[in-house]
This record gives structure tokens, C-alpha cells and sequence, in this order.
């Protein structure tokens, strides 16, 4: 204790280049303070210090290693002198120039010098005073500076008090400090407590706390000791806030493992008593899972993980987050259905007369089922085709799933794709985390019980992606069946066949379908219902349905055929049956009121009876005009409604050849449109048009209905037959609709959606149909029924439809 309060200075902290730190103690040696009297030259050596800052009073250890600090000491250790340190601004480089250094340092003198074990030296210096570098006046053999004295500034008069208390509050943080961090000795805070001068106190605690050297640094610039205390003041209560909270998280984490222990043990000596008593209930719950899984089907491979499993789920502590998450997985391994088949149903002409009880129509996609039938009939072996139906809504696309599992005698199972955006819905979360379940795949043939049912892969195209990953991507392994035969899902950790399951996908569109999705799938168009088809299918199921829904009794209303044509053509506008299911319940709700409240229905509800129940007409019904005027021409358009009519109406007036465009169109027939116009002022000799006229006229196209958005790739003869009307002044044919796009030598391309544009055509009244030839084979698939009484012009360039369209 004599030897701590005979040295003032009597622990330092040394920093090394390793980051490793230590309190030194110096025994025995009387070290000088009071630096204010001794004389300092004007021009100093100047020996550069790696991630040090030396303040005055204080004593730092320093590990010498460049030569020309070993010149630099060893010739002022000869004059007995002083040194000027300057701290380096990136402690990395090994040779530091001028600009390399800071530019206020201290001015210090050499304690003592070491010669250490590893035959490295070590220079213990103290500083004096600081000072600021004005010049280098020299680099070689080391570097000398000119520099000019800093006097530290004491505060006077009133701010003592102040200051005081700044020193104070300066002390007791360093204590707190030291009481706090394992790393600091107890003795050092003998060292606080026995600093007697303020400055040498400032100064020693920020040489001796952890603060960065660039802090230092600054502190070290600051030339009023009470502002440098206050910054040091600043910086100490963070570090004490830190340490106390650092603390109190070990003094929580020790306080948890030591529950855990408890529990542990408490647990092991709990089994231990009901191994002596006998069974416990987490053993019959383990000899329970092993009883159902002698019963499973598995291979060897899945008995053998599922043995390795349950061996796991026993070295598990009951209590722990991890048992139940083994349970689990464990439950879910022996609900899936492994190699647990439904028997097939190969009775085809029973499959035949439940697909056509159930849907009316759809004949494409029932003989593709019956295909598979057949071939599945006769191989027993096939390996499941991924078909894809796609078209509007409201066909009996998902539906169809149902009426498909029950002709094979199979379990149905309906997964909802729309919105999807996480891939872990597909494949699965990994085990290792709390609450994780296996993708909705293996959930819905968990849930289905069986490894071959009929899949249904609702809405497809309205897949979406996020950061969670990409599902559309994780679906090709599921639909490709050269691969679902091992379908990998991340909770499982072992492959699932699949390649028995029918997956059948839905989709009202092919375009937000990726390309390598959609080259896994058989694609079926299922295009939609024709007004015929769509009474069939009301008299069929839905008005029976709707009967049966509202309470009506069979036979006490009755709704004829052409009342129900009437209600599709004005109350609804689709391709399939969904807004006519709701217009007739619309219809039987007002006829269950009436009912119910005794007044008189009418049994059979005729045309006129119909404003009545569903007010006044939605749609009017599109039919041609007449042929009056030159330049209106009929086209023919598909909608996601089915098909429709539309007009193409163009007009000439006197001006510069501009071509103007109005009716709310796509960029597509703005195009058709162009094209249209260049092809006549290119081909203006055969129409016996005078070039003249495209320069002195301003050309009007317009499409009626200009609230509606119009776009599409079939509307390009359309415009040259309207454009011509109107540059010849010949009338366009009675009763004649077209549909096709050309090019700009006037070929004529095929279009889509045919059947839909035939059949608007012949609703609206049109007699003859001008299309492309490539789409012959379009009308050969359609029913006869639907075009009878239709006549059709195949053209191959538009000469060609010109000369059928237009009359003299």
C-alpha cells in the first residue's frame, strides 16, 4: 500500500498491435509530474506511434520496431532529452510520411527502456506537454519537427466549481468502471482514488480508457481541460450504460441455463420414478407411432429413416421445443399415404355417361380422359399426363376435376394456386423450425389418404412472387413426370411419388404462365359455351339446382327455351355459366318471395314476364345495321365474354393526309390500322385509286363504343376493307363480317377464336364470313348445328376480300 501511494502513477494499460491490452504495475520508482518548468526546444524529433495517443503525466509502454525509431531512441536515450510523438492516422502503414500523421502530439521522455524475451524492445515514455507540429524541418535518418508548445486552459472564477464537479463525476465513472469490467484489476481504482491534480486525472483516464483512437485524438486537441472532461464525462457514461447492460444479459442468460439444468434434472429423475412405476405416457405415446408404422407400406429406405427418427425422439428432452417438432415430423411420416393406391374404375362407358351427366359439352376434354382411360385399361402402368384446361371463367373447369375423380373411383383433392408468392407452400419449411409444416402438396395427400388421387391445381396463372422465392419454379418438379416420381419436400427430407396422382391445372389465361411451366402441361382449350350449349345447360343442372336451392317444388315453375335464350342474350355477356347460375337465382328468389307470401305465379314464365323478376335488359343484343353508308365494314372479335361484333367506320375530309384513330384502341390495332393505310397508298393503281387523294384528304378511323377498351391481332383486313370503302365510294356487301390480320404485302394471316366470332356472327344476324384460309380447319371442328345456314369465304391475300366485300 506504502509503494501504491508513494507512485501517483503506479498502473497503466499497454495497447499491443494484436488488440491484446494489459495493466503494467511499476514498483518502486518515483515518476515526475509537475512538468510546467521544464523547457521544451523548438525542434524535436518526432517518433511516430502505431493506434496510440500519449496525453501529458501519463506513462505508456511502447513496442519499438521500425529502424528509424531504433535510431530516434537510441539518440536522445544518449542526449538524455526530449521527443515529439505523433499518432498515425492509419495504424496499417508501415512506412508513414508527413501526411500520414496527425498534426498535435506530445511532447515525452524515456522512462525506461526493456529488452523483452522474444529480443523485441519496449520503451517506456511519459508524456509532458502538448504541442502542435508547425514543419517538418527533416525526414532523414528520422523525422524532426518544428513545433510550437500547447498549454493546457484551467478554468477561473466561477466555472471552478464547475469543474470540480466535472473531475468528480470523472472519478466516479472511472471507479464504476473499473468495479465493473472483468477485464481491469481492483488495484487500478487505488490509482484513481490517489490522483490528486485534475489535469493529470483527465489525462490519465483518457490514455487508460477504451476509447478509439480517433476520440482520443480529439481529446487530446482540446486545449480547455473543462471541455475535454465533459467530452470524457460523455463518452465514460455510455461505456458504464453498456457494461450494465452487457451484465445484466449475462446475469438473464445464467439465470436460464440454470432453469434448464433444474429442469433437466427434475425430468431424468421424473423418468427414472416412472421407469420403476412402469410405463410413462411419452413411452406409450413412441410404442404407438411404432405400432402404426409396422402397419405402413413404406420401402426399406423410409423404415430405416423412420427407425433412426424415433431413436432421436427418445434421447429428446419431453420438455424441450425440439420433441414436439420430432413428433411431428414423426406423425406426419406415418399419416402420408405411402404406396396406398385407390383401385381404378376401368368401366369406360360408365366414365363416359358421368362425364356427360355432369357437363354438357366439353367434348375435347372428355375424350382426352377417356383416352387416358383406355390406354390406363390396358397398360395398368402409366405414368399420370399434366393436363392444363385454360379459357374463361365460369366453364366447369375445376368442377370438371370432381366429375373425372369419380368416373376413375379415385379421391379428389383441390389446391388453390391464386395468390401463392411463398415457395415453402410448395416444397415445405425445413424442419429445424418451430412451426414448420410440409408444403401443401404432401399436406393435401396426407389428407386425401391416398398416393393416386385426382389433383386439382386451381388457377395457375395467378401465381405470384416475392422474396420468399419463386413458386412457379418449385411446380416444375411437381408437373414433370419424368421427375414427380421423387418430389423432394424440404420437411420430409425424402422423396414422395407422385407420378401416380392426375394433376389436372386451371387457368382462364396462358400468357402469365412461365414457358417452362407451361411446356410440362398438356393444354386443352376449353373455349367457352355457345348460347345452344348454354340452355342445354341450364335446362340440365342449373335450373334444377337453383330450384332445389330456393325451395321451389319440381314442376311448380317452369322456364321455357326461349325464355332462357332471351335471359342470355340481354341479362348476361360471358363465355361460361357463372353470371347465368346468378341471374336465375336472381329470377327464383323473386318467385320465392311471391310464393311465400301467397300471390299467384305464373308456371311457365314467358318473355314478357321476364322484366318483371330481373328488370330491365343489362346487354342489347349486337346485329348488323345495314350497309347505307360507305366505309362501315362488320369485323369480328373475341372477348373473355365470347365472341362479339364490332364496326369499323372510316370517313375522308379535306386536309394533308393526316390519319386519325378514335375508339379506345390497343396498340395492336392502331398498327392494323397503319398498315391498313400503307397498303393502299402502295397498291392505289389496282383499287383505281388517284394517289393525290391521300394527300388532300385527312383520314377518320373510328371503332363505336369508345369506353370499352379494343385490342387484338384480327382486325387488320377489317380496316383496309373500310379504308378502301371510303377511297372508292363502294358500299360494303350486306350481311358480311371478316376477321383476319395481313401483312404488308396484303397476305392474309389466320387469327384466333373462331368458334366465338362465328357464333356472334350468326346471333347478330350475318350471313357470309370472309377468313383467312389457315382456319379452315377451325370451322371443320365446329358442329354443324352451329353453322348452319352460314356461308364462308376462305382468302389468302386481301385482292381477295376486296373483291367479295365490296360492291359497285
Amino acid at each position: 500500500m506504502d509503494e501504491l501511494k508513494k507512485s501517483k502513477n503506479s498502473f497503466w494499460m499497454s495497447e499491443f498491435e494484436d488488440g491484446n491490452a494489459e495493466y503494467i504495475p511499476i514498483i518502486g520508482e518515483e515518476i515526475e509530474q509537475d512538468t510546467d518548468e521544464i523547457p521544451v526546444p523548438d525542434e524535436l524529433p518526432v517518433l511516430p506511434l502505431r493506434n496510440t495517443i500519449l496525453f501529458p503525466g501519463v506513462i505508456v509502454p511502447i513496442a519499438i520496431g521500425r529502424e528509424k525509431s531504433h535510431r530516434l531512441i537510441n539518440d536522445v536515450k544518449e542526449s538524455n532529452g526530449y521527443f515529439g510523438t505523433l499518432t498515425q492516422i492509419d495504424f496499417k502503414v508501415d512506412d508513414p510520411g508527413i501526411d500520414d500523421l496527425y498534426k498535435t502530439g506530445t511532447v515525452a521522455r524515456i522512462v525506461k527502456i526493456l529488452q523483452m524475451p522474444d529480443n523485441s524492445t519496449t520503451v517506456i515514455i511519459q508524456g509532458k506537454k502538448r504541442f502542435e507540429l508547425v514543419e517538418m524541418v527533416s525526414e532523414d535518418p528520422y523525422f524532426i519537427g518544428r513545433i510550437h508548445v500547447l498549454p493546457d486552459a484551467e478554468p477561473q472564477g466561477d466555472k471552478t466549481r464547475e469543474f470540480e464537479a466535472v473531475v468528480s463525476s470523472l472519478k466516479d465513472l472511472s471507479l464504476t468502471l473499473i468495479k465493473q469490467s472483468p477485464n481491469v484489476p481492483p488495484e487500478a481504482s487505488f490509482a484513481i482514488r490517489n490522483i490528486e491534480n485534475p489535469a493529470f486525472l483527465i489525462n490519465y483516464v483518457s490514455s487508460n480508457t477504451d476509447i478509439p483512437v480517433k476520440e482520443k485524438q480529439r481529446l487530446l486537441e482540446i486545449h480547455d481541460l473543462k471541455e475535454r472532461g465533459m467530452r470524457l464525462v460523455e463518452f465514460l457514461v455510455r461505456e458504464v450504460q453498456l457494461m450494465e447492460i452487457k451484465n445484466d444479459i449475462q446475469s438473464k442468460v445464467k439465470q436460464d441455463i440454470d432453469q434448464q439444468q433444474r429442469e433437466y434434472l427434475l425430468q431424468q429423475q421424473m423418468k427414472t420414478i416412472q421407469d420403476e412405476l412402469g410405463s410413462s405416457p411419452l413411452e406409450q405415446e413412441i410404442k404407438e407411432l411404432e405400432k402404426q408404422a409396422s402397419k405402413k407400406k413404406w420401402s426399406g429406405e423410409i423404415a430405416d429413416l423412420f427407425s433412426k427418427e424415433v431413436e432421436k425422439l427418445h434421447r429428446l428432452n419431453p420438455a424441450s421445443g425440439e420433441y414436439s417438432i420430432q413428433y411431428n415430423y414423426l406423425q406426419t411420416l406415418l399419416d402420408l399415404p405411402w404406396n396406398e393406391y385407390t383401385e381404378d374404375n376401368f368401366d369406360l362407358k360408365r366414365a363416359r355417361r358421368i362425364l356427360d351427366r355432369d357437363h354438357y359439352g366439353l367434348e375435347k376434354v372428355k375424350e382426352r380422359i377417356m383416352e387416358h382411360l383406355a390406354v390406363l385399361k390396358l397398360k395398368r402402368d402409366l405414368k399420370s399426363p399434366i393436363i392444363c384446361l385454360y379459357g374463361p371463367p365460369g366453364v366447369g373447369k375445376t368442377s370438371l376435376g370432381k366429375s373425372v375423380a369419380e368416373a376413375l373411383g379415385r379421391k379428389y383433392v383441390r389446391m388453390s394456386l391464386g395468390g401463392l408468392h411463398d415457395e415453402a407452400e410448395i416444397r415445405g419449411h425445413r424442419k429445424t423450425y418451430i412451426g414448420a409444416m410440409p408444403g401443401r402438396i404432401i399436406q393435401n395427400l396426407r389428407k386425401a389418404g391416398s398416393s393416386n388421387p385426382v389433383f386439382i391445381l386451381d388457377e395457375i396463372d395467378k401465381i405470384s412472387n416475392s422474396f420468399h422465392g419463386d413458386p412457379a419454379s418449385a411446380l416444375l418438379e411437381v408437373l414433370d413426370p419424368e421427375q414427380n416420381n421423387a418430389f423432394h419436400d424440404n420437411f420430409l427430407e425424402v422423396d414422395f411419388d407422385l407420378s401416380k396422382v392426375i394433376f389436372i391445372a386451371t387457368a382462364n389465361t396462358l400468357n402469365t404462365i412461365s414457358q417452362p411451366l407451361l411446356d410440362r402441361m398438356e393444354l386443352i382449350d376449353v373455349s367457352g359455351y355457345v348460347l345452344e350449349e348454354k340452355v342445354e345447360i341450364a335446362k340440365r343442372h342449373l335450373l334444377p339446382q337453383q330450384m332445389e336451392n330456393h325451395g321451389i317444388p319440381k314442376g311448380k315453375i317452369s322456364l321455357p327455351k326461349r325464355t332462357l335464350t332471351y335471359i342470355i342474350d340481354h341479362y348476361t355477356r360471358e363465355s361460361g355459366v357463372r353470371e347465368l347460375n346468378k341471374t336465375l337465382a336472381r329470377l327464383f328468389r323473386k318467385i320465392a318471395l311471391k310464393l311465400a307470401t301467397d300471390e299467384e305465379v305464373k308456371k311457365s314464365i314467358a318473355v314478357s314476364d321476364v322484366r318483371e323478376f330481373l328488370g330491365i335488359e343489362k346487354y342489347s343484343k349486337d346485329t348488323w345495321q345495314d350497309n347505307k353508308f360507305v366505309g362501315v365494314v362488320t369485323g369480328l372479335a373475341w372477348t373473355a365474354a365470347g365472341g362479339e361484333i364490332l364496326f369499323v367506320e372510316s370517313s375522308l375530309s379535306k386536309g394533308k393526309g393526316q390519319l386519325t384513330l378514335t375508339g379506345n384502341l390497343g396498340d395492336v390495332m392502331k398498327e392494323s390500322a397503319i398498315l391498313a393505310l400503307e397498303y393502299l397508298k402502295s397498291h392505289a393503281e389496282i383499287l383505281n385509286i388517284e394517289e393525290k387523294v391521300f394527300d388532300e384528304h385527312n383520314v377518320h378511323v373510328h371503332i363505336p363504343e369508345g369506353a370499352i377498351p379494343k385490342d387484338g391481332p384480327s382486325a387488320g383486313i377489317t380496316m383496309v376493307t373500310s379504308l378502301a370503302s371510303s377511297f372508292t365510294g363502294r358500299k360494303v356487301k350486306a350481311r358480311i363480317a371478316m376477321t383476319g390480320e395481313i401483312t404488308l404485302r396484303g397476305k392474309v394471316l389466320p387469327v384466333g377464336g373462331i368458334k366465338e366470332k362465328i357464333l356472334a356472327a350468326k346471333r347478330a344476324g350475318i350471313r357470309e364470313i370472309v377468313l383467312p384460309a389457315d382456319n379452315k380447319k377451325d370451322i371443320e371442328e365446329i358442329k354443324s348445328i352451329y353453322i348452319e345456314g352460314l356461308i364462308f369465304h376462305y382468302v389468302e391475300n386481301i385482292n381477295e376480300v376486296l373483291e367479295l366485300s365490296l360492291v359497285d
